[in-house]
C-alpha cells in the first residue's frame, strides 16, 4: 500500500485529564542520600517537574505548533510510518530526510524546519533551501508499532529510501543523531541510488580496537593523539553510564512501569545522559539552559500520550550493530562535533571511516541534540554541511 495520507493528531481532554490525575498521584520516594546527581533525578527536581506538568503545562501549545507543519502516514513493508514533510517555496531545494533518535521524537526537530525550508527569513540565500522529511521512527511517536521482530536499524534504513522515493524525490541528502545517526550511517552504507551525502552528530567512526577498551574501561591506550585521547576517555566515561541501554536491549518489557507512571517516565527519560541530566536539571531550578521547561515536558508528553516508552525501548532490542563503529559508508560525509556530545570524533578517525569527508566542523557549545538544543547553531551547520554537495548537483544539471 504505497497511498500517502494527511495525518493530524489532537488528544482528547480526557487524556490530558487522565494525565495531569496520574501526576498528582505520583508516590515519591525519599529524598537523595546525596547531594549531587550520582543517584539520578534529585527528588526536588521531580517535585517542580509534577507540579509544573499537573498544574501549569498546557499540551495544547506544542500541539498546535506540530500540526502547523503538514503530516502525513504511509505503509512500508507492512508498518504504518508517520512523518513531517515540508516542502520549500524556493525552487530547486534540496531534499533532506532527518531521523530522530531515543529519548527524542520528531518534536526535538521541530525548531529547525522554518530555518531550513525558508532561509531568506532568516537571513540567508535561497540557495540554501531545504525540502525537509522527518519520519517517526517505528515504535516512536505516531508510526505504528512492530507486533514481530525485525525491525533493526537496517530495515528502518531501507525503509527511509522507499519513503522518499515515494514522495517523487530522486536526489536527496539525510542527516542523523543518536539512532538517527546510526540509521544514517547504515542508510548511506546502503548507498541507494540518489543519496548524494550525509551528515551526522554523532558519527561512526570509533577504530573497533578502541572501542573494545572502551568497553572494558581499559586506561588511555598508548599512542593516541591529544583529540584521540580526549575523545577515547569521553567514550570510556559515556560506556560507564549507559545502564539505561543495557536494560532496554535485554528487557524491554520489563519497562511497563514507564507506560503506568508518567512521573516515572519522565525521570527515566531525563536521567540518559550525563550531561543532558544537568541541563535538564538546571531547566526545573529557572535556570536558562537552551531548553524550556516546555522543551522537556513535550517531549516526555508525546511519549505519555502514544503510550511508546516500550516500543521505543524494543529498538535497543532489535539493534546487534555497535553504535560508534564504521558502517563502510563510502558517498560523501559531513560531521559536525559538538562538545558535550557523548563522545567528540577526532578528525583522524572520522577521515578514516569516512573516505568522502566533506566538512567536519568543532563547534564550542551544543550536546547531543544540537537541533533541539542549539537550533540555530545546527542550522548553519547543516547549510555549510551541505553546500558542497549542492554545488556537484548544480554541476551534474
Amino acid at each position: 500500500m504505497s497511498t500517502i495520507r494527511p495525518f493530524t493528531y489532537r488528544a482528547s481532554d480526557a487524556e490530558l485529564d487522565e494525565l495531569r490525575r496520574r501526576v498528582l498521584a505520583t508516590r515519591l520516594p525519599e529524598k537523595e542520600t546525596t547531594n549531587d546527581l550520582s543517584q539520578g533525578v534529585p527528588l526536588a527536581t521531580v517535585q517542580k517537574l509534577a507540579h509544573y506538568w499537573a498544574t501549569e503545562y498546557d499540551w495544547r501549545k506544542v500541539e498546535a505548533k506540530l500540526n502547523s507543519f503538514p503530516q502525513f502516514v504511509t505503509q512500508i513493508d507492512g508498518l504504518d510510518i508517520h512523518f513531517i514533510h515540508v516542502k520549500s517555496r524556493h525552487p530547486d531545494a534540496l531534499p533532506l530526510l532527518i531521523t530522530h533518535g531515543w529519548p527524542g521524537t520528531i518534536l526535538h526537530n521541530l525548531k529547525i524546519i522554518d530555518p531550513l525550508t525558508n532561509p531568506t527569513a532568516y537571513g540567508c540565500d535561497a540557495a540554501n533551501a531545504f525540502d525537509v522529511v522527518i519520519p517517526s521512527m517505528p515504535g516512536y511517536g505516531f508510526s505504528g508499532k512492530p507486533m514481530t521482530t525485525g525491525w533493526d536499524p537496517v530495515r528502518i534504513a531501507r525503509a527511509w529510501d522507499v519513503l522518499i522515493k515515494r514522495l517523487g524525490y530522486t536526489r536527496y541528502v539525510a542527516q542523523g543523531g543518536d539512532w538517527g545517526a546510526i540509521i544514517t550511517d547504515l542508510l548511506a552504507a546502503q548507498a541507494p541510488a540518489g543519496l548524494l551525502g550525509m551528515h551526522t552528530n554523532m558519527p561512526g567512526v570509533v577504530p573497533p580496537e578502541i572501542d573494545a577498551a572502551a568497553w572494558a574501561n581499559a586506561p588511555t591506550p598508548a599512542g593516541l593523539s591529544a583529540d584521540e585521547g580526549a575523545g577515547y576517555e569521553m567514550l570510556a566515561a559515556t560506556y560507564r553510564d549507559v545502564y539505561y541501554s543495557l536494560l532496554m536491549a535485554s528487557r524491554p518489557q520489563t519497562l511497563t512501569g514507564l507506560s503506568d507512571s508518567p512521573v516515572g517516565l519522565a525521570t527515566f527519560i531525563i536521567d540518559f545522559d550525563r550531561r543532558l541530566r544537568q541541563v535538564m536539571v538546571r531547566t526545573f531550578d529557572g535556570e536558562r539552559t537552551g531548553l524550556t521547561r516546555d522543551d522537556v515536558l513535550d517531549n516526555i508528553t508525546l511519549y505519555w500520550l502514544t503510550n511508546t516508552a516500550v516500543s521505543a525501548a524494543r529498538l535497543y532490542c532489535e539493534n546487534k550493530l555497535n553504535y560508534f563503529a564504521p558502517k563502510g559508508v563510502t558517498i560523501p560525509v559531513a560531521v559536525s562535533a559538538f562538545p558535550d556530545e557523548l563522545y567528540v570524533p577526532p578528525r583522524s578517525w572520522a577521515e578514516k571511516a569516512y573516505p568522502q569527508l566533506v566538512h567536519f566542523n568543532k563547534l564550542d557549545k551544543g550536546g547531543h541534540f544540537p537541533a533541539w538544543e542549539q537550533p540555530e547553531l545546527f542550522t548553519q551547520e547543516l547549510r555549510a554541511a551541505f553546500k558542497p554537495l549542492r554545488a556537484s548537483v548544480a554541476e551534474a544539471s
